[in-house]
């Protein structure tokens, strides 16, 4: 970045909008990360899928990046709230984890997923940027729950074996709200013999995302699912607004009712 980030964040609009959006998945999912599968269309360098039309779509612009929005747009966050999973028959997640904790709590909740950020962007302010927005519409939307999928890069169990391991030991949702991975998909997060796991190791090697979500007061549901077609491992996060980090919720939702 050669000049100092100029941010503004706004919900996609129109199809125009939208396909800026998928051009940007496309860019760090398929180009970078390696996924592949039904939904991406190589012609038109768009990721997309069938829940795409029926959730809101958060656009992290730098307006210092020139005049074209496709230029501009560096970062995205997708929202399925309950109104658009009733729409679109089930929320994204439930493919790969067992939603039924969550749904037996009759809680309103959102489903955030298809998060991604330009290189260059990443590990600063950005992330940040885009949760505060995040916060005014999950406010708005009356939501107590966010959950969704995150993922770690590349199917190897091994090489992720302290972070999940970590996970399974120090960030595992109560049983009320823990989702699990599909049973045919089940891959346990206890890796390593219990108290084996080197906390530096594990974090350093854990997505930001995840991280921003255990800094919140989030955790995790049971089991990982291996997602071969988008070359990833994903887990379930799940966060509890009722029972969030004070400090970070004052950070993130301050001036918001609450």
């Amino acid at each position: 970045m050669d000049l100092a980030p100029n941010f503004t964040v706004r919900l996609a609009k129109n199809t125009a909008d939208l396909h800026a959006v998928q051009r940007l998945r496309y860019d760090v999912f398929v180009r970078e990360l390696g996924a592949s599968g039904a939904g991406i269309d190589h012609d038109r360098r768009l990721e997309q899928d069938a829940y795409d039309p029926h959730c809101l779509h958060l656009m992290l612009l730098d307006l210092s990046r020139g005049e074209k929005l496709v230029d501009q747009l560096v970062g995205v966050y997708r929202l399925l709230t309950m109104q658009g999973a009733e729409a679109a028959g089930s929320f994204y997640s439930a493919s790969e984890f067992d939603l039924l904790p969550l749904l037996d709590s009759k809680r309103p909740m959102i489903e955030l997923g298809r998060s991604c950020l330009r290189k260059a962007y990443r590990g600063g302010e950005a992330m940040f940027v885009l949760w505060k927005v995040l916060a005014k519409l999950v406010m708005r939307e009356g939501a107590e729950i966010l959950f969704g999928t995150a993922s770690f890069a590349g199917t190897d169990i091994e090489r992720m074996a302290q972070s999940l391991s970590l996970l399974h030991e120090k960030h595992m949702m109560p049983l009320a709200l823990r989702p699990k991975a599909v049973a045919t998909d089940y891959v346990s997060l206890q890796q390593l013999p219990q108290g084996q796991v080197d906390r530096i190791a594990a974090l350093k090697a854990m997505p930001a995302l995840i991280k921003a979500y255990l800094r919140l007061g989030g955790g995790v549901g049971d089991g990982a699912y291996v997602d071969h077609g988008f070359n990833t491992i994903d887990v379930c996060l799940v966060l509890d607004i009722k029972t969030m980090n004070m400090r970070q919720k004052a950070i993130y939702f301050k001036g918001e009712a609450s």
